[in-house]
C-alpha cells in the first residue's frame, strides 16, 4: 500500500525520498505502462509548482503520448519539434526557463511557462522522453534536472 508522504527535508533529501518511492513502486513489476503511471502519478504527488507531467514514447518515428498526470495534452510530437521533439533529437535533457522564447514550442497547455524534458535511453536509443511544465518561468534548475536524470536512470532499468 502506497501512503502520501510528507516531504519535509532539504531539497536533496526529498528527491533521495521519491527515488526509493520510485524504486519500490516498480521494481517487481515489469509492465512499462503501469511503470509510467506510477511514476508520473509519485512525480506529480511530489513536485510542486507543476501543471503536467508524463511520458511520450516513440512509435514509428514519432513521439505519442503515454501515461500522464494533468489536463489532456497533444497526443503526437514529431521528433525535433517542441520541447520534446528536439530533446529526442538531441538526446538530451532540455531544461527551457521561458517556453515562449523557444522556437516551434507546442503549446499543449496555454498555462505552461517553463518546461524540462528528460530522454528515456535503453541501450543507445532515445524510447520516450519524461516531459514536466510548469505554469511558473524559470522553475525547474540545475538540481531538479540532476536529481530528475536519476529518477529516470531508476525508470530505465525497468522499461
Amino acid at each position: 500500500m502506497f501512503n502520501v508522504e510528507m516531504y519535509k527535508g532539504t531539497r536533496e533529501e526529498n528527491y533521495e525520498l521519491v527515488k526509493k518511492q520510485l524504486h519500490a513502486l516498480i521494481h517487481d513489476e515489469k509492465n512499462q505502462i503501469a511503470n509510467l503511471s506510477n511514476a508520473s502519478s509519485l512525480l506529480n504527488q511530489f513536485l510542486d509548482r507543476i501543471n503536467w507531467v508524463g511520458f511520450y514514447l516513440m512509435e514509428d518515428g514519432e513521439l505519442v503520448l503515454g501515461p500522464f498526470q494533468g489536463l489532456p495534452a497533444c497526443v503526437r510530437i514529431p521528433v525535433g519539434k517542441g520541447v520534446c521533439g528536439t530533446a529526442v533529437q538531441k538526446a538530451e535533457t532540455l531544461r527551457v526557463a521561458d517556453v515562449h522564447q523557444f522556437p516551434g514550442h507546442i503549446a499543449c497547455d496555454a498555462a505552461s511557462q517553463s518546461e524540462i524534458v528528460i530522454p528515456l535511453v535503453k541501450g543507445d536509443q532515445v524510447i520516450g522522453v519524461l516531459d514536466i511544465d510548469s505554469p511558473e518561468k524559470n522553475r525547474f534548475d540545475e538540481l531538479d534536472q540532476e536529481k530528475l536524470e536519476e529518477f529516470v536512470a531508476i525508470l530505465n532499468d525497468h522499461l
